[in-house]
């Protein structure tokens, strides 16, 4: 028997109606092989909003995601709004929605796919067998410090950003790791720099608190500088992999390239669990920003947001039959050769962003 959801859609800037594009397309495929209906509604965030309304997300509009049982977000920004006030910048929209929604954590899942290890700039006997979940903190660290500004001094300018961590903000995204390495291969990597700095010396005491808590799962630490080395010279060995907003924020994109192509990578910022199945209400998007270089041009890779509808239904709404068959979709869709411009092989033509996503479609349809 089909379930009934409600779906906010957030297509922004950029690529963002392109790629959103094709995972409702992907979400109807889904919709009509499981009867499932999903109730999906259009709402504005970023540059889009800002052009429409003044800010880069309402207060209303918040509220709406808010209600709903999970949101598809394609990407925000753009050099467009490259001189709008930072208080109203584009990017603003999304740290106001995780924040409005209490989302603490994004999950980032690094795998390679068999057919797409030569597309890594990475030699294939290192990226084979990659399967990473990374976590990263949301809420504090360095984006949120306070005070963050720019003054004169007689000398010069200057300026400050003020990174500021909590034990309650530390406490939880561990204890998420933990219990997403036992579910997988019982390992967590955390990452830090407290050979520096007080925040990290502290997340790291906290880390080290949790895990007592779970003596069946492996822990160690790595220096984020380290790590940078560690990701592309050895990937395959990493399980789940905790850290702060910022070194998450860089390092993701960093692992991206094991992949292939940042255009493949998914998604999940969420909060607790609700209800008594766990699931987790949340923001699906992909990795990836909103390319304005190719907007409207058919070139973005809808990979990234359609895996990340796989994690809006397995998190979200509890549905990780129905997730998988659109993972498998995927899958089997650049196995056969169909491919964007991003991941296309030396010998076969690249086909359009929508081409891939009627591909995935009818691929989960068959």
């Amino acid at each position: 028997m089909g379930i009934r959801a409600s779906i906010a859609v957030m297509p922004g800037d950029g690529v963002g109606p392109e790629i959103i594009s094709e995972a409702t397309k992907t979400l109807a495929a889904i919709a009509d092989r499981y009867g499932h209906t999903f109730d999906t509604f259009d709402v504005a965030i970023g540059g889009a909003a800002i052009d429409s309304f003044g800010v880069p997300l309402r207060p209303e509009d918040l509220a709406q995601c808010q209600q709903a049982d999970a949101v598809l977000l394609g990407a925000v920004g753009g050099p467009k709004w490259d001189k709008v006030e930072v208080a109203r910048r584009p990017e603003r929209g999304l740290l106001a929605l995780r924040k409005g929604m209490g989302l603490y954590a994004n999950l980032r899942p690094v795998a390679v796919s068999e057919s797409l290890i030569d597309t890594s700039p990475i030699k294939p006997e290192l990226v084979r067998g990659v399967d990473v979940m990374v976590v990263r903190e949301l809420t504090g660290g360095v984006y949120f410090g306070k005070p963050s500004k720019q003054w004169r001094e007689r000398r010069g300018r200057a300026a400050v950003d003020t990174m500021i961590y909590r034990e309650h903000e530390i406490e939880r995204v561990t204890r998420l790791a933990f219990e997403l390495a036992r579910g997988r291969r019982n390992k967590v990597t955390s990452v830090d720099k407290a050979n520096v700095l007080a925040t990290s010396r502290l997340w790291r005491d906290i880390v080290n608190s949790v895990a007592a808590d779970y003596p069946d799962v492996e822990l160690e630490h790595v220096l984020v500088d380290a790590m940078a080395m560690y990701l592309v010279r050895q990937p395959a060995r990493y399980d789940v992999v905790v850290l702060e907003n910022m070194f998450g924020d860089i390092l993701t994109d960093e692992a991206s390239v094991i992949a292939g192509s940042i255009g493949l990578l998914p998604s999940a910022s969420i909060g607790a669990p609700h209800g008594s199945q766990g699931r987790r209400r949340g923001v699906f998007e992909p990795i990836h920003g909103s390319a304005p270089d190719i907007a409207g041009q058919g070139r973005a890779n809808p990979t990234g947001t359609i895996m990340s509808l796989a994690m809006l239904l397995r998190l979200a709404l509890g549905l990780n039959d129905e997730a998988t068959v659109i993972e498998q979709a995927v899958y089997a869709t650049i196995a056969r050769g169909i491919r964007t411009p991003d991941i296309a092989e030396a010998s076969g033509a690249a086909v359009s962003t929508s081409a891939f996503g009627d591909a995935v479609a009818a691929e989960i349809g068959a």
